[in-house]
């Protein structure tokens, strides 16, 4: 079947009031598309919200004069109920059970791709734009289609790695017109239109709500709990210790326990602490910054070591359990040698996916410090990223 002209063709723009957005729904517009601003609404609760960090009701009220400006329909939607569902209610859980979510990846998939891509198909469109730095690609296999979530252009801002959950269903319904482009020529792109978001500083914090005081929010469902800090030694033994070369051993965490180290200070919960954390520890006295290194909610005790190269940071692998692990590209499940991140921002690294007994593991050339369960790992082929999953434990 033929693609429909761009004049017969409607896309929804999530607008969400910054400049990224802003210049999405202005491209299409040039393109000639049906062009229909829809900002969503997905918090209520200023109360932990750091104030003039990213206020929802002033870039609502962006949004709309980007839209007057541009001339196409805007609409609000309030998806609060189900963002409080989906997503916070799922931090809670997660940081009770010792782990660390990641709500900007979640939020991709469980609201921008889904509840709000559910609503602009309701309102005729045939395509969902958002400001993303990322591109889509397509292949054919087999004489169908396959869609690529491929790197933005510019290195200092793809991403990709935030839209590591989506599936073919939700990529042939994505469009990323600012993927192409660098983050200045977006903003120049925003001043030559003078729209007014040009200037308009990045936001920061959880997907939709902002900065927040990340224990303060924890705080309205996890409420504060004393116990001890333990300092682990850099004792290479204790690492090695019934340890094997086996997918296994090297993809666990070393199980801690109290008597292998010395208290500290106290804490107010291991439930707020993530691995690899350094701040908020208020502890002195040490010869170097200590790190999170164990996060144990059972006993409510938190483990930490000296320095950035203390062995108890760093893992060789990891493993995704069956129901958690996403492949973008069905097409390429199996053994692969690929390039690997384990958060936003981190350089990829060459590892290998090895799949063994419904588990699959993720096994890095080189040691990695600070693989955090709950957060997910990215897997890319050259400039293609075709999968992802929940690092557990």
């Amino acid at each position: 079947m033929a693609a429909k002209p761009n004049d017969q063709t409607k896309v929804v723009v999530g607008l969400s009031g910054g400049v990224d957005s802003s210049v999405t729904a202005y491209l299409l517009k040039e393109q000639g598309y049906q062009v229909i601003g829809l900002f969503m609404k997905n918090w209520h609760d200023d109360s932990v919200t750091i104030s003039d960090e990213c206020p929802w009701l002033e870039d609502s009220n962006d949004a709309l004069i980007v839209a007057d400006k541009l001339g196409i329909p805007f609409q609000t939607v309030d998806l609060s109920d189900t963002y409080r569902k989906r997503i916070v209610d799922y931090m809670f859980f997660e940081y009770k059970s010792g782990r660390t979510p990641n709500p900007d990846v979640l939020c991709n998939r469980e609201i921008k791709f889904d509840v709000f891509l559910t609503i602009a198909l309701s309102l005729g469109a045939d395509y969902v734009a958002t400001g993303h730095y990322c591109q889509k690609g397509v292949v054919n296999k087999d004489g169908k289609e396959v869609y690529q979530l491929l790197k933005g252009a510019d290195p200092s801002k793809d991403q990709s790695y935030f839209l590591c959950q989506l599936n073919q269903d939700q990529l042939a319904k994505a469009m990323f017109p600012i993927g192409h482009l660098q983050k200045s020529e977006v903003r120049e792109i925003a001043k030559n239109a003078d729209l007014i978001t040009a200037e308009k500083r990045d936001s920061q914090g959880l997907c939709f709500i902002g900065k927040v005081r990340l224990p303060d929010f924890l705080q309205q469902q996890l409420k504060p709990k004393e116990g001890q800090i333990i300092e682990i030694s850099p004792d290479h033994s204790v690492y090695q210790s019934n340890r094997s070369e086996a997918l296994e051993d090297l993809s666990s965490p070393f199980k801690y326990q109290p008597e292998m180290g010395k208290v500290l200070a106290k804490h107010n919960g291991a439930h707020y602490f993530t691995v690899g954390q350094r701040k908020g520890l208020a502890v002195g006295g040490t010869a170097l910054p200590l790190f999170v290194i164990g996060v144990d909610t059972d006993r409510n005790v938190l483990y930490v070591g000296q320095g950035s190269d203390h062995p108890g940071l760093y893992r060789s692998a990891l493993k995704i359990q069956k129901d958690e692990v996403h492949w973008i590209r069905p097409d390429l499940v199996g053994d692969l040698r690929v390039q690997a991140r384990i958060r936003y921002r981190q350089p990829l690294q060459q590892a290998s996916i090895i799949i063994k007994d419904d588990t699959t593991y993720v096994k890095f050339d080189q040691p990695q410090s600070a693989i955090t369960p709950g957060q997910f790992v990215a897997w890319y082929i050259e400039n293609e990223l075709v999968g992802s999953g929940v690092i557990s434990e």
